[in-house]
C-alpha cells in the first residue's frame, strides 16, 4: 500500500512540475519580439561596437557584441524577450554587394512573392518570421546626384529623383505589412575627402525629404536617424567618428556611442512606437 501511495505521489509531483515547466515556458515566450537587422559593413561596426570579440571561421570568441548583448541586459533587467539576430542583406553572391534604395526596391517590389530572388529573401518571406525589421544602405548612397531629365524607378543610377520614387515603392510595400514594424536607418555619409560637396548637398536633401515627408506617422514605418548622428548637422561624416580621413567606416569609438542609441529606438519602437526616443535613439 505505501509503494502505491509512494507512486501516486511521484507522478502527481511529475505532473506538477510538467504544468510549472510549460507555465513557466508560456511566460517567457509570451511577449518574444524577434528582430532581424539587415546590414553590410557599416552597420556590423555598430552591431559590434567597441566588443573586444573575435569571429574564427564562423565561431564566435570573447565577449559578446555591443548590440546583442544591450538586449540580452535588457531582457533580464526588464523581463522582455527581444531576440535580435543580424544577417547580410543582400549577399555578395548572387545577387551583388550592393543595397541601395534601388536594390531594396528591386528585391521586396519589383520581384516580390513567396519565393526568393536571386537567393535573397523577400518581404514575404521575411515577415513570416520576424516581428520587427530593421534595413540600411552603405555609405556610397550618399555619391548621389541629380537628373531630372532621365527619371526611371528601375534605375540602378544613384539619382535622388530615382531615390525618392523607389522610397515611394517601398513605403507602399512595407505598408501591406501592418504587423510587422519597419525600422529603416537614414543613410550612412562618407568623410569630406571621399565625397563631393554637390553630393553632399544632394544626400542631405534627400534624407531631409525621408524625415519630414516620406516618414509619417501612424504607420508601421518608423527611422532611426543615423546620418545625424553621423553628421551632428553638418553635411559629412565627422573626421573624430571615422576611420580614417579616407575610409569612411566608423570607427570603434563611435560605434560604442552610437549602439546604445540604435538599441534603445529598437526597443522604443516595440514598446511606444517610438514616442519616447528622439528619431536618433536619444531619451526624451
Amino acid at each position: 500500500m505505501k509503494k502505491i501511495k509512494s507512486f501516486y505521489i511521484i507522478v502527481f509531483i511529475a505532473l506538477l512540475s510538467l504544468v510549472a515547466i510549460q507555465c513557466n515556458y508560456k511566460a517567457q515566450n509570451k511577449d518574444v519580439y524577434k528582430i532581424l537587422f539587415l546590414h553590410h559593413s557599416t552597420g556590423d561596426a555598430i552591431w559590434k561596437g567597441d566588443s573586444k570579440s573575435i569571429e574564427i571561421r564562423g565561431i564566435h570568441l570573447g565577449a559578446e557584441y555591443d548590440v546583442p548583448k544591450w538586449f540580452t541586459n535588457n531582457n533580464k533587467t526588464k523581463g522582455t524577450s527581444y531576440q535580435i539576430s543580424e544577417k547580410s542583406f543582400p549577399n555578395a553572391a548572387p545577387y551583388g554587394w550592393h543595397n541601395y534604395p534601388y536594390d531594396y526596391y528591386n528585391i521586396w517590389v519589383k520581384n516580390a512573392g513567396d519565393k526568393a530572388y536571386m537567393g535573397e529573401p523577400t518581404l514575404e518571406m521575411l515577415t513570416k518570421d520576424y516581428n520587427v525589421i530593421i534595413f540600411k544602405h552603405c555609405y556610397p548612397v550618399s555619391i548621389l546626384n541629380s537628373d531630372s531629365t532621365n527619371i526611371d524607378i528601375n534605375s540602378t543610377v544613384r539619382t535622388i529623383e530615382n531615390y525618392k520614387l523607389q522610397y515611394n515603392a517601398l513605403k507602399q510595400k512595407l505598408l501591406q505589412f501592418p504587423e510587422t514594424k519597419f525600422i529603416l536607418w537614414t543613410g550612412a555619409v562618407m568623410v569630406q575627402s571621399q565625397l563631393t560637396e554637390s553630393n553632399a548637398q544632394l544626400t542631405r536633401s534627400f534624407f531631409d525629404w525621408v524625415r519630414t515627408t516620406w516618414d509619417t506617422e501612424d504607420d508601421n514605418i518608423f527611422l532611426w536617424d543615423f546620418y545625424e548622428l553621423e553628421t551632428e548637422g553638418g553635411m559629412y561624416l565627422k573626421p573624430e567618428y571615422a576611420t580614417s580621413p579616407t575610409n569612411s567606416h566608423p570607427n570603434k569609438d563611435f560605434a560604442q556611442k552610437v549602439a546604445p542609441y540604435f538599441c534603445q529606438r529598437i526597443a522604443d519602437v516595440i514598446e511606444n512606437n517610438g514616442t519616447k526616443t528622439t528619431l536618433s535613439g536619444i531619451y526624451r
